[in-house]
């Protein structure tokens, strides 16, 4: 059974205070909970608890949970990859989730920039555990410059533009740094670097950016 002590602080998880003050965060359902792995510190069910759905955040919630330690990674984790994204103000939850997925699938780091909190309960079931296993660093704006200073590497802004270049028919050769917004407000920061875009047909006004995050990724992978 778990104790007050430990309703409380599960309870605290939902929000990102909680969070950082006890380097913990709330991982919902079986297959979630398997992924985030050795980070887990205990596990909790419907039995452990009367409590059990007000601890955990879906409606229909899954009969597992637990509580996890917070990843912790560093610019070198993110220089193995020989890509890396820089995600830029983009808020929704769904959307890093799908992304962290993408940079498990292609190899990359990612570097998320005010964008919406990786630790979110809604952002660790979307991004299905790869949280725990892509290397990831929430950064301000005013850390970018030095970032990729450090970096050192070509700079690519996935963007539409009418002088970006097509991806799929630019040779590009890897490691690089891709940087992509929202679908609503595109590369909001000052990022210098190449733009690329993926040409679609006009009646349909932008990609969603995990989507083209997804095309632009597979492109990297298949003509490097």
């Amino acid at each position: 059974m778990l104790t007050k002590y430990q309703e409380k602080v599960i309870k605290s998880l939902s929000t990102k205070k909680g969070r950082e003050e006890y380097g913990l965060c709330l991982v919902e359902g079986q297959k979630v909970i398997e992924l985030a792995g050795d980070f887990v510190e205990y596990s909790f069910g419907p039995k452990d608890s009367m409590r059990f759905h007000q601890l955990v955040t879906t409606e229909t919630p899954q009969s597992h949970a637990a509580v996890a330690r917070i990843p912790v990674w560093d610019i070198k984790d993110i220089m193995k990859n020989d890509i890396i994204v820089l995600l830029d103000s983009v808020q929704d939850p769904g959307n890093v989730g799908t992304i962290l997925r993408l940079c498990l699938g292609f190899r990359a780091g990612l570097l998320l920039i005010e964008s919406a909190d990786p630790l979110s309960p809604k952002v660790i079931r979307s991004s299905v555990g790869a949280l725990f296993q892509v290397p990831w660093i929430s950064i301000k704006q005013k850390d970018i410059s030095g970032i990729l200073k450090k970096i050192s590497r070509p700079v690519f802004r996935l963007e539409k533009k009418k002088e970006a270049q097509d991806i799929s028919k630019t040779r590009i050769h890897l490691p690089i740094a891709l940087v992509a917004g929202s679908e609503g407000r595109g590369i909001r920061k000052n990022i210098k670097g190449v733009s690329l875009t993926i040409h679609h047909h006009q009646a349909l006004e932008s990609l969603n950016v995990g989507h083209a995050l997804a095309i632009a990724l597979y492109a990297l992978r298949v003509h490097p």
